[in-house]
């Protein structure tokens, strides 16, 4: 389930955010699992915020958040569970 920082809306500075996952490898496994559970409450919740998943065979599992002025962060997600790529994820869409 979706933590309370994920299921509100994002701050307005918040442009877009890209995922970058493996459709197969086990590093970006809890990426997948914390994208399954967490995707369509997070688009509920901001309908106008681009969510990008890229995926890509054998590329690290990575998040990234562009906010306003071309300002850009991204976290490392590879090999984490997914209560943690949660966690991760919540710091870097809270940086703006």
């Amino acid at each position: 389930m979706a933590s309370n920082a994920l299921t509100r809306a994002l701050p307005k500075a918040l442009k877009e955010v890209r995922l970058h996952i493996c459709q197969t490898g086990q590093g970006s496994a809890g990426a997948r699992k914390f994208l399954e559970t967490n995707y369509k409450p997070l688009k509920q919740s901001n309908p106008d915020l681009p969510f990008l998943v890229r995926e890509a065979q054998g590329t690290p599992a990575r998040a990234f958040a562009r906010f306003e002025r071309g300002v850009e962060k991204n976290v490392e997600l590879d090999g984490l569970s997914s209560s943690e790529v949660e966690k991760k994820f919540g710091e870097l869409l809270s940086s703006a």
